[in-house]
């Protein structure tokens, strides 16, 4: 009788991410580019927030101002931007940085991206929240704005709005990026293979796909 060899074990990957982060947004593209270049991975994500503005006012702030704060000049901006612009083409997301006029506060997106995960559409809603703001310029810490983005994707929008208007998962956001600065992530995106591989930043897919064959060749070993 032959042994079957019994098949591995998925490859956990902790994305930890911010929902304001156009970086962030090229590195999911690029994730799931190197996850289709390697279909015989079987991978679970996990969603890890991370804030870039912690101390964002709930309301969030005019986004111009903001720019201009961060990185000194409009022409700055426009620099920094066009190259962002250029690397997002490469994974066919179409930047419309100038439909964005308010910097929102990115906690109420992620508590939405929790709530989306108990019902197993995360990837989806991340996704979605990415293009409302980045594409659409959408106000995504408004909850009106995040109310109808679950509604698009088959969630209870009563539900979800009762979810929002309290705080559950505040504390869980908060404790997340408090927990991604205690590991040493000081920037997003980063991705955790099995909760020993890191690699930072919005890598190119054959990259992150050596670290999907790593995590797997080191899961295999350990069995």
């Amino acid at each position: 009788m032959i042994a079957m060899r019994p098949s591995p074990r998925p490859i956990q990957i902790d994305v930890v991410y911010d929902t304001v982060c156009p970086w962030c947004f090229i590195g999911k593209r690029r994730l799931e580019q190197a996850l289709a270049l390697r279909p015989h991975i079987d991978a679970r994500l996990n969603w890890r927030p991370f804030l870039i503005n912690p101390e964002m006012p709930i309301a969030g702030i005019d986004r111009q101002t903001d720019l201009i704060r961060k990185f000194g000049s409009q022409a700055r901006v426009e620099r920094i931007f066009g190259a962002i612009n250029e690397a997002g083409l490469s994974v066919q997301i179409d930047f419309a940085f100038d439909r964005i006029t308010r910097t929102p506060n990115a906690v109420n997106s992620h508590r939405l991206i929790f709530y989306a995960a108990e019902h197993g559409i995360a990837v989806a809603i991340v996704e979605a929240i990415y293009v409302a703001f980045f594409r659409d310029g959408q106000n995504i810490g408004e909850i009106d704005v995040l109310v109808r983005i679950a509604e698009t994707h088959g969630l209870d929008p009563g539900a979800v709005r009762t979810f929002l208007d309290q705080t559950d998962g505040v504390d869980a956001v908060l404790s997340e990026n408090a927990n991604a600065h205690r590991l040493g992530v000081n920037g997003v995106p980063s991705f955790v293979f099995n909760s020993t591989l890191v690699i930072a930043g919005a890598q190119e897919p054959q990259v992150i796909a050596r670290m999907l064959d790593a995590a797997q060749a080191t899961a295999e070993a350990a069995e």
